[in-house]
């Protein structure tokens, strides 16, 4: 059986707060014996990305960058990101983007370090910000955006736009990279749905801090299943009791 893993960073993987991933370590090392592709689905950037990626040691693997918007396999190109600025400014809505604010407003707003505050204003395919106007205002701004092949996705903190892509339409890319037999999601916001619904498996990590998921048509049938511990250690108890359920307890590359 091949298996393949695409995981949500921030209040997934990562504690919401503290951005610790210590009580996922055991599993991901038991992954990494086994040679499991465990590629990070996120709205960070690659810049971010590459980071994340050498911290959990994950670089091996490609990434999923910026909700969807690109596959990332080390190659930097902020074409669409500027087209999408200037679009923003044509549209002249009360929408604040990260291209909008200093390091210290993205480190206020993230709770990021100077460094990965920095990394995550480093943008090649969107924009996530603040909506600063009334909700009824909202639609028009959505059909503007929309008018220009801009689409907009709500995530635990952010609304972001972006060409359009998804996370759950890399899924399927991935899929097909890997031949993969089994494909496990994990995510604990909106913005997580669909590639939890376009998985074999799914778990959706607790979300103490955000509007967390409604019930997802998979729940119903087991396929997708809710972690009782937030964060990093409702990833790593997701995991755990799927990897437990097909047998896989030990060392040993069965994914060749």
């Amino acid at each position: 059986m091949r298996l393949l893993i695409l995981t949500d960073l921030d209040g997934t993987l990562l504690d919401h707060a503290s951005y610790e991933f210590s009580p996922a370590r055991p599993v991901l090392d038991l992954l990494a014996d086994r040679g499991v592709p465990v590629v990070l689905a996120s709205s960070k950037t690659a810049a971010e990305i590459a980071l994340w990626q050498q911290r959990l040691g994950l670089a091996r693997w490609p990434a999923v960058v910026e909700n969807g918007a690109a596959l990332f396999d080390g190659h930097f190109d902020d074409a669409a990101y500027r087209r999408l600025r200037a679009a923003l400014a044509e549209i002249g809505a009360p929408f604040r983007g990260f291209g909008d604010m200093e390091v210290a407003e993205v480190m206020e707003l993230t709770g990021l370090s100077p460094e990965d505050a920095a990394l995550a204003r480093k943008r090649e395919h969107s924009e996530p910000g603040l909506w600063l106007g009334t909700e009824a205002e909202l639609p028009a701004f959505l059909d503007a955006l929309a008018a220009r092949g801009i689409t907009a996705r709500r995530g635990g903190r952010f609304l972001t736009l972006s060409f359009g892509a998804s996370k759950a339409a890399r899924l399927s890319e991935l899929r097909a990279r890997f031949a993969s037999d089994l494909v496990l999601a994990l995510g604990d916001a909106p913005n997580d749905a669909e590639m939890l619904e376009a998985a074999d498996r799914g778990v959706i990590v607790r979300n103490d801090h955000g509007p967390g998921l409604p019930p997802l048509a998979g729940e119903a049938s087991g396929r997708i299943r809710r972690s009782r511990a937030p964060g990093p250690a409702g990833w790593a108890e997701g995991v755990g009791a799927l990897l437990t359920e097909i047998g896989w307890t030990g060392k040993g590359d069965v994914n060749g």
